[in-house]
């Protein structure tokens, strides 16, 4: 396995690790990306995105109910020393109250998926009860690890984020909660891409470089096949920043010759 950034304790004390999904599924052409539209008073206001949020203390209370799928596995793809399978947990629940899909095995469960989305959603029913108390099978085996962002120093709320791509499961339908999120829909990257160029739209740069990548690829199973060599090829955590050139704010990536520190 090619070699990753290790991720620094000093990162996690000034960012707080969060988990994002790509849900994915085949479309009438190009693959189709479930987009949704944050609340204005939320983190990223009005913004679209992809489904995810912030690593709860309470995923780190389920490993055990992530079949097969090690914390060594978990710890070596995301590169780091350990909780690995805390943002494997963070990307499912997350997933899960934000758009109703679940990437776990609950065909023993009583009661109907959305009502239990309902209560996490609410804070009735905490995840760690729901998945322990019903000895769920989390399917941390689809989430294919595709890329680290930090949210760049200069910003007051920074974010630690693991990106990770997911078919939907046959059978599921994509919805987005009413609380958090505003709006959602299924679209192609290149269709989302062209909204954010003309304005109809609002996204972050990592959303936007996210559905770049994906935008290169015109078949799920291409799509599927790239997420699942991305671990592979090595994943380089991008923290991009922030400078004035010309006058005008612009943002920059590590390996650009404008990147503070680079050297030219």
């Amino acid at each position: 396995m090619a070699s990753q950034l290790a991720t620094t304790l000093a990162e996690f004390d000034a960012a707080k690790p969060s988990a994002t999904v790509v849900l994915a599924r085949e479309g009438v052409a190009d693959p189709e990306i479930f987009m949704v539209r944050r609340h204005a008073e939320t983190s990223f206001g009005n913004a679209f995105a992809f489904p995810g949020g912030v690593v709860d203390a309470e995923d780190g209370q389920v490993h055990d109910f992530c079949g097969e799928f090690e914390s060594a596995d978990a710890n070596l793809r995301l590169g780091i020393a350990d909780r690995g399978l805390d943002y494997y947990s963070a990307a499912i629940r997350e997933l899960f109250e934000e758009s109703g899909v679940l990437l776990a095995d609950f065909s023993n469960l009583d009661e109907e998926l959305a009502a239990i989305r309902d209560a996490l959603n609410q804070q009735s029913l905490s995840w760690a009860d729901f998945v322990q108390q019903n000895e769920l099978s989390l399917h941390c085996d689809q989430l294919h690890y595709i890329s680290h962002w930090v949210t760049p120093d200069s910003e007051p709320r920074r974010y630690s984020t693991r990106f990770f791509l997911s078919v939907l499961p046959r059978g599921q339908v994509a919805v987005h909660c009413g609380g958090e999120l505003t709006e959602s829909r299924w679209t192609t990257a290149t269709d989302m891409l062209a909204a954010e160029r003309s304005g109809s739209v609002n996204m972050i740069f990592p959303t936007i470089k996210t559905l770049e990548s994906v935008a290169r690829h015109k078949t799920l199973g291409d799509l599927v096949e790239w997420a699942k060599s991305c671990v592979d090829w090595g994943i380089t955590t991008m923290i991009p920043a922030v400078i004035k050139r010309n006058g005008k704010r612009e943002i920059v990536l590590p390996g650009d010759k404008n990147y503070p520190g680079a050297k030219s």
